[in-house]
């Protein structure tokens, strides 16, 4: 049986579904072609010569892998010409990139993360691209776009998706109609699609936290962990495993597949206070992602796609995943300001 490519799935979407317009179709097209230009770089390793850091740091203070500006040139590269963007916006970058003049300017803004849990680059852990799509307010229109057009809550968005380098390079995309995961066929070049409906069970026995940053949480997530551990005999009354990539990308592709809560939560640091993730980047492609496969995402309190930003680098706590351990960590967030 012949299988059904990216384009195609994109095609059936904006004919029969109403559900992309042909610009959204062209744009995550192109992004996918990028994503592609960023598997091969990543499968090279030290022959592309792309591993290792640079002696320069990103807008968030963070030391720069040389991949992680490869991947961003890639991105920014082969999206700036198609026509379909007004702006895009990076976690590398200090400010939002404007279409140059040369080119023709679209209504959609597209927002990325070039290369996340870029960490394990080195080590050779999976990896991967986030992307979100949000259409530029129509006041824009006649003007250049600024930053305060691209803060728009998560629920917003026209599509988001993200890849995995991993041992298969998969695309999981959502339009808005659920979650679709797509293998890139080397030889043919193509993103085929390999699960058409993915659904996060509801109930899972999975969590995947940092466990060394538990002495800084607050007392909900510690009280959810600590339940967890206590396994059968515990109040959630079941064993639990733990997994932890320190990936984004791999660990909630992980309980996309099989179930599971992710959870980088606030704590109590300073540099932690408001959480580490970033809001327009990841954490709100990723809720989009989560909550159209069928699972929840809070940033401890709050449904994160209500949150609204207010600043283009925002960071946020993150709980995401199956639905049912979701809505226990936020009654115990609940409980926790009762007794307050």
């Amino acid at each position: 049986m012949k299988r059904k490519t990216l384009t195609q799935y994109l095609v059936e979407q904006q004919r029969k579904k109403q559900a992309v317009s042909a610009e959204v179709r062209l744009l995550i097209e192109t992004v996918a072609r990028a994503c592609k230009a960023i598997s091969h770089a990543v499968s090279k390793g030290a022959l592309g010569g792309v591993l290792g850091s640079l002696e320069t740091e990103n807008v968030q203070g963070e030391v720069q892998k040389k991949l992680d500006v490869l991947s961003n040139e890639i991105l920014l590269e082969a999206n700036e010409w198609g026509g379909h963007l007004a702006a895009m916006a990076s976690e590398e970058m200090e400010t939002i990139h404007l279409i140059p003049n040369r080119y023709p300017k679209g209504e959609y803004l597209l927002l990325f993360d070039p290369l996340d849990g870029s960490s394990n680059i080195d080590v050779n852990v999976s990896i991967g691209t986030i992307f979100s799509v949000l259409q530029a307010p129509h006041h824009a229109s006649g003007r250049d776009v600024d930053e305060s057009d691209f803060l728009q809550s998560g629920a917003r968005q026209v599509a988001a998706g993200y890849a995995v380098y991993g041992p298969q390079t998969i695309l999981v995309l959502t339009v808005g109609t659920g979650v679709v995961g797509f293998t890139l066929d080397r030889e043919m070049g193509s993103w085929v699609v390999t699960d058409e409906d993915i659904k996060i069970p509801e109930q899972t026995a999975e969590f995947a936290i940092n466990m060394s940053n538990m002495r800084h949480w607050e007392p909900p997530v510690k009280r959810y962990i600590e339940d967890c551990l206590a396994g059968k005999t515990g109040p959630l009354a079941k064993d639990y495993n733990m997994r932890w990539i320190a990936s984004m990308v791999a660990d909630v592709h992980r309980i996309l597949t099989r179930g599971g809560i992710f959870m980088y939560p606030r704590d109590e640091r300073p540099s932690g206070k408001a959480g580490k993730l970033r809001l327009m980047y990841e954490a709100n492609p990723m809720s989009f992602i989560v909550e159209q496969a069928g699972g929840a995402a809070i940033d401890g309190n709050q449904r994160i796609l209500d949150v609204e930003p207010t600043a283009l680098h925002q960071r946020i706590g993150v709980v995401m995943g199956s639905k049912e351990e979701v809505e226990t960590v936020k009654r115990y967030h609940q409980e926790a300001q009762v007794l307050l």
